[in-house]
C-alpha cells in the first residue's frame, strides 16, 4: 500500500471508537510521566525495610509476604490465595545491606533505572528471597534489561517455588528471549495450578505467544499446552488463534469449528469463525454469523458483527434492515446505537448514522465526546465545514480534545484557507513536546494535501534537525520526501527509524512497498514487508503491499489473492486501483472495471486510482 498507514478499523467486539489522535489516517499515541525525585522517598524507606527484614518469622513474616496475592494479574490469579507462603531465608539486616536497598530506591526515584534494576538483581542473588527477587524483576523489566529480568525470575521461582506470579514472570520473560520451549513446562503447572485456571490461561495464551515472532514454535507450544485438555473449548479456541497467525488457516477453522461443538451458545467462537473467514469472503463471514443468530437471536455483538459484515459485503438493504433490528432489540443501549451510527457512517447512510449520534447526546452517553466527534465526521464528509467545526470545537477535553483541533484546521484548510488553518494550528496550547509534534505533523499534512510538498518537507525537515530520532517526524519526513523524489532521505530516515522503533510495522511497509513501486531491489522488498506483516498480520494496507510486490514480481495469481484479500478487509481507492490492475493483467476486465468503479465511490479523490484509470482508460 501507498507510504500513508490508514485508521485502525472499527472493534465491534469492544464497541469503542478508537479515534485516538488520527489525522488523516495516521494514529499517535503519546504518554507523559512527571513525578517529583523524593515525593516517595518515605514509601521507598518503608519497603526497603520491610523487604530487609528477612530475619523476621512467623505472622510478620507471613504479612510481608502476603502482598504478592494483591497482584491482579489475570494468568496467575489461579491458586494464589490457596498456597501457603514460601519460608524466608533468615538473615541478618546489616548497613550494607540497607544501603543497598536504599541505593537501589534512591536510584529508581532519580530515574536511574540502570542501576536500580542491577543493585536489586545483586541482592536478590545475595539475599536469595523471593520478594528481593520480585523487586528486582520489576526494576529489570522497567530498565529493558531483559536478561537481569530473568535471572532474578529464575531466583524468584527458584525461592518460591508454587507461586503462580513467579511462574508467569518466567513464562512471558522466556517468550520475549525467544526461548518459547523453555516456558512451555511454566505455562503447563499454570495452567493446572487449579480447576479453573486452564480456561481463563487458554483465552490469553494466543496474546502471550504473539509476544515471540515465530509463529510455527507458538503454534507448537499451543498444541502441547492444549492436548491435555481436548474436551475444553477455551483450549481449541487457543490453538485456532495460533494456527491462524502461522497462517495454517485450514488448522485454525478446524480448531475453532471444534471449539464451537464443545460450546454451541459460545459467542466467542462464532465471532473468531467469522473472522477467519473473512479472510476469503464477508459473505461467509456473514452466513456464518446468521446461522447462529438463527438460534441464538439475542446475541448482541453476533448481530453487531453480522451487520458489519453485510456493511463490508455492500449489502444495502440488508444491513438497514438489521439496524432497524439492532435498534429495536436494543433501544436504550448506548453501545449498540452508538455502533449503529459507526456502521451507518461507514456505508455513507449519513442520515442514519447522524440521528444515531444525536440520539446518544440525548440519552446521556458516557462517551459524549466520542459522538460529538463523529458527527464532526459526518459532516466533513458531506463536505459542510462549518457544521464540522461547530461540532469539533463542543469538544473542550478529553482524549478527543487534541484530534478535533486537528481537525478543524482541516476543514478550515478545505475551505481554501491554508494560512488561516495553519495559524489556528499554531495557536493550540500544547501541554509538552509530543503534542506539539502531532501538531507540526498536522499542519505538515495541510500542506501536503495542498501540494505543497516542498514547504511540508522543509518544515518538518526544520523539526527533524533538532529532534532527529523522533519517530513521527522521521516518518512524515519519509512520506514527503517521496513526493519529491527524495528516495535518499526516503530511505535514510525509515532505516533510522527502524533502529528506533525496531516494531514500527508501518516503516518496514513504506520502505518495502517504496522499492516495489519503483520497480527496484524487490528481494530486499520482500523481507521488509513480511517483517512488517509479522508484526501486524491484519492490516490490510500491508497485505495490498504484499500483493503489489508480488505483482511486480510476475506472480499475478499470488497477487490477486493478496489483493483480494486486502480489498475484502478494506475497500479502498488505493488497493482497488492495484487489485483492478492485476485482474486486468490476468484478462478478467469485466471485474476490473467493477473494482475500479467501486473504488472511485469509496475514494473519489484517491491520486493513485486517477492515475491507474488513465493509464488503462477502462
Amino acid at each position: 500500500m501507498g507510504l500513508e498507514p490508514a485508521a485502525d478499523d472499527l472493534d465491534f467486539g469492544k464497541l469503542r471508537h478508537r479515534q485516538g489522535c488520527l489525522v488523516q489516517g495516521t494514529k499517535y499515541t503519546y504518554t507523559s510521566r512527571a513525578m517529583s525525585a523524593y515525593s516517595r522517598l518515605p514509601a521507598a524507606l518503608a519497603w526497603a525495610l520491610a523487604a530487609a527484614g528477612i530475619s523476621l518469622g512467623g505472622a510478620q513474616a507471613q504479612q510481608l509476604h502476603g502482598a504478592e496475592d494483591d497482584d491482579d494479574s489475570p494468568a496467575a490469579a489461579p491458586g494464589s490465595a490457596q498456597r501457603q507462603p514460601p519460608k524466608l531465608p533468615g538473615q541478618e539486616l546489616t548497613g550494607r545491606l540497607l544501603y543497598e536497598f536504599l541505593l537501589g530506591e534512591i536510584a529508581t526515584q532519580r530515574g536511574s533505572e540502570g542501576l536500580a534494576a542491577q543493585t536489586y538483581v545483586d541482592l536478590a542473588k545475595r539475599t536469595r528471597d523471593p520478594r528481593v527477587a520480585r523487586r528486582a524483576v520489576e526494576m529489570s523489566k522497567r530498565a529493558r534489561m531483559p536478561k537481569q529480568a530473568l535471572e532474578a525470575a529464575r531466583i524468584w521461582q527458584e525461592t518460591d517455588p508454587e507461586s503462580p506470579f513467579a511462574m508467569q514472570e518466567m513464562a512471558i520473560l522466556l517468550i520475549g528471549q525467544k526461548r518459547v520451549d523453555e516456558a512451555e513446562p511454566y505455562l503447563a503447572r499454570l495452567l493446572g495450578s487449579n480447576a479453573t485456571a486452564a480456561p481463563n490461561m487458554f483465552m490469553q495464551l494466543g496474546r502471550l505467544l504473539a509476544i515471540n515472532p515465530d509463529p510455527a514454535a507458538n503454534l507448537r507450544v499451543a498444541r502441547n499446552l492444549a492436548a491435555q485438555y481436548d474436551a475444553l473449548a477455551q483450549a481449541h479456541f487457543a490453538v485456532a488463534q495460533a494456527a491462524a497467525a502461522a497462517n495454517e488457516q485450514a488448522l485454525a477453522l478446524g480448531e475453532i469449528r471444534r471449539a464451537a461443538e464443545l460450546r454451541p451458545d459460545w459467542e466467542v467462537a462464532a465471532l473468531y469463525e467469522a473472522q477467519l473467514l473473512q479472510r476469503r469472503s464477508p459473505g461467509e463471514a456473514a452466513k456464518r454469523l446468521a446461522g447462529f443468530l438463527e438460534k441464538y437471536p439475542d446475541a448482541r455483538d453476533v448481530r453487531l458483527n453480522y451487520a458489519r459484515l453485510l456493511v463490508l459485503d455492500k449489502r444495502v438493504a440488508e444491513a438497514r434492515a438489521e439496524f432497524d433490528s439492532i435498534l429495536k432489540r436494543y433501544a436504550n443501549d448506548g453501545d449498540a446505537i452508538y455502533a449503529v451510527g459507526l456502521l451507518a457512517f461507514q456505508l455513507k447512510e449519513y442520515g442514519i448514522a447522524e440521528a444515531n449520534m444525536k440520539r446518544l447526546l440525548d440519552l446521556g452517553y458516557r462517551d459524549a465526546n466520542a459522538a460529538r466527534y463523529t458527527l464532526g465526521q459526518i459532516a466533513e464528509e458531506q463536505k459542510e465545514w462549518a457544521r464540522a467545526i461547530e461540532w469539533y470545537k463542543a469538544i473542550q477535553g478529553g482524549e478527543y480534545a487534541m484530534t478535533a483541533r486537528m481537525r478543524t484546521a482541516s476543514a478550515i484548510a478545505k475551505q481554501g484557507r491554508l494560512d488561516e488553518a495553519r495559524a489556528f494550528l499554531r495557536a493550540v496550547s500544547v501541554t509538552g513536546e509530543p503534542q506539539r509534534v502531532q501538531l507540526l505533523v498536522a499542519e505538515s499534512q495541510l500542506l501536503r494535501e495542498a501540494n505543497q510538498h516542498r514547504e511540508a518537507f522543509d518544515l518538518l525537515g526544520e523539526a527533524l534537525a533538532k529532534n532527529p530520532d523522533q519517530p513521527d517526524l522521521l516518518y512524515d519526513h519519509a512520506l514527503t520526501a517521496e513526493k519529491l523524489d527524495r528516495f535518499d532521505v526516503l530511505e535514510a530516515n525509515l532505516q533510522r527509524l527502524i533502529q528506533v522503533k525496531p516494531d514500527h510495522a508501518h516503516a518496514y511497509n513504506a520502505l518495502g512497498y517504496s522499492f516495489a513501486e519503483r520497480n527496484v531491489r524487490l528481494a530486499e522488498a520482500k523481507k521488509l514487508i513480511e517483517r512488517a506483516l509479522e508484526l501486524s498480520p491484519e492490516d490490510f494496507f500491508i497485505i495490498d503491499s504484499m500483493g503489489w510486490l508480488l505483482y511486480r514480481m510476475g506472480d499475478l495469481q499470488g497477487a490477486a489473492l493478496q489483493l483480494r484479500r486486502a480489498w475484502n478487509g478494506r475497500p479502498d481507492g488505493e488497493i482497488g486501483a492495484h487489485l483492478g490492475e492485476v485482474l486486468w493483467a490476468l484478462g478478467e476486465r469485466d471485474e476490473a472495471r467493477h473494482i475500479w468503479q467501486e473504488a472511485l465511490k469509496a475514494s473519489p479523490e484517491n491520486e493513485t486510482l486517477h492515475k491507474t484509470l488513465k493509464r488503462f482508460n477502462p
